[in-house]
């Protein structure tokens, strides 16, 4: 791994610990986190006092993805968002915290974050 990328991802993980200090996730608010590899994108949302991921939903799953795009775009994060927010529903989650990782709010988080909104999950 090159110093320069070692280095962002150190920034990356400093940011997310010290937000993690003071987002939880309660049973009335749980956590909906967010992880970006190259490739994929991940969300959660997980009840910290339980200890407990109520729903899931990632780019990697199948049907996700479409044959000419690899699921590492915007779109495919919108569809994530959307997923997400739908498994939510269904496990009678209204609000959420936002946790995005230590990751800048643009792009495919904010895609995400934006597609979560629309499905009725409201941070």
């Amino acid at each position: 791994m090159g110093l320069q990328i070692q280095k962002k991802r150190v920034a990356r993980l400093k940011r997310h610990e010290r937000v993690r200090k003071k987002v939880d996730g309660t049973s009335e608010r749980p956590r909906l986190t967010v992880f970006r590899s190259n490739l994929y994108i991940y969300a959660q949302i997980i009840d910290d006092t339980k200890g407990v991921t109520l729903a899931m939903a990632s780019s990697l799953e199948k049907g996700m993805a479409k044959k000419s795009a690899s699921g590492k775009n915007i779109e495919a994060a919108k569809k994530v968002g959307l997923l997400l927010a739908k498994r939510a529903k269904e496990q009678n989650v209204t609000q959420v915290v936002f946790d995005k990782g230590g990751y800048l709010y643009h792009g495919k988080i904010k895609a995400l974050a934006d597609a979560v909104r629309e499905g009725g999950l409201v941070f």
